[in-house]
């Protein structure tokens, strides 16, 4: 080759030896990153604007052109080599990088949504709305009125007279001061004084709500506990109607086949009155040591009767016109029989495996 034709000062970056030992460091720096940060220095010093290689390039321009083209051969397979290597590594290091998040970062689709265990609805709750429930389906209404009441209406609208026992401190809890004449209700029968003064008949409703009397907490009592309470006002309503309102009910909340029967009993509310019992669905009256009827074959669930014409007369209302029945059951109490609890203590102690055991009220 002649000197017209290449200069014959050399430049050294340039040779095929300084080129290979370029690619020989970034092809190790390369190796040697250990994960993608470390690759991304590796490829700003071996493969970026500042790097050998790049530098290397910039000198080409300088050569006469008979070398440019040898020059640029050379330096354009050397970075080939180099950005493959870098192209392979890369690869590596993510496809590494990935099956570990997989790992680090797996999720376990069976664990709880929440490491917060979740609560539940009490069934005391869940047993009132169905049998709530029960009685809409029948086309009654729910009716609620308030848990302070005035005694006019937990008492005395209720026929319920001066003397009368449950007016007492050893039954009724008395709200301060003692001239106030409020109480907190003993049952949920003043939302049906309340209803018969403020709409006109036909009226069918049920009262489910809780009240207080004075009781012992104990395996079967409780100083606060819920009822739900029905009344039925219309003209030419009898003992019949109810007790074919009753057997529905029972059907309903303990099976087809439940068998009821109405035991006299006195209530000043209701006139005649009678006490409702179910035959025992333990031992269906055949075992006498049997502890949830005590031998007797029968269990007291509440009690119902026709609505005292004392009541009706004053809620402003004809007994000459109209009739009605009422009833009244313990939530607790059906709890109890329809789902084996023993003890009413563990309903109120607020232990959420209690409620938990029950799940959702079908």
């Amino acid at each position: 080759m002649s000197t017209k034709d290449y200069d014959p000062k050399q430049v050294a970056v340039l040779s095929e030896e300084k080129l290979a030992e370029f690619v020989a460091q970034a092809l190790a720096a390369f190796a040697a990153a250990g994960d993608l940060d470390e690759l991304k220095q590796a490829r700003l010093g071996h493969a970026g604007d500042r790097s050998p290689l790049a530098l290397a390039n910039r000198e080409i321009g300088a050569l006469p052109p008979a070398a440019k083209a040898d020059a640029g051969k050379r330096v354009g397979k050397a970075r080939g080599q180099v950005n493959k290597a870098l192209a392979t590594r890369q690869a590596e290091l993510e496809a590494e990088r990935d099956e570990r998040v997989l790992i680090e970062e797996s999720v376990d689709v069976t664990l709880p949504v929440d490491r917060r265990p979740a609560g539940a609805r009490h069934p005391i709750s869940t047993i009132s709305e169905r049998i709530a429930d029960v009685f809409v389906a029948m086309g009654w209404e729910v009716a609620e009125g308030p848990e302070v009441e005035a005694d006019w209406y937990n008492f005395d609208a209720l026929n319920f007279g001066p003397d009368h026992p449950a007016r007492q401190m050893q039954d009724t809890f008395f709200a301060n001061p003692a001239d106030s004449n409020l109480v907190l209700r003993t049952h949920t029968s003043p939302v049906q004084a309340r209803t018969l003064l403020d709409r006109e008949p036909p009226i069918y409703i049920v009262c489910p709500g809780k009240v207080f009397r004075t009781d012992e907490l104990d395996a079967t009592h409780t100083p606060v506990f819920h009822q739900i309470e029905g009344l039925a006002v219309d003209k030419g309503l009898t003992m019949a109607n109810l007790r074919g309102t009753l057997d529905h009910f029972v059907s309903e909340m303990f099976g087809q086949g439940t068998v009821t029967r109405l035991r006299p009993n006195f209530f000043p509310f209701t006139e005649p009155s009678a006490e409702l019992d179910l035959r025992c669905f333990v031992c269906e009256g055949k075992d006498a040591n049997c502890r949830a009827c005590k031998g007797t074959g029968w269990i007291e669930w509440g009690g119902c009767g026709m609505v005292n014409p004392n009541v009706l007369r004053n809620c402003g209302l004809d007994p000459e016109v109209y009739s009605g029945f009422a009833f009244g059951v313990g939530v607790e109490r059906a709890l109890m029989f329809r789902n084996g609890v023993e003890d009413m203590r563990d309903m109120v102690e607020g232990d959420v495996r209690f409620s938990l055991h029950y799940g959702m009220e079908a």
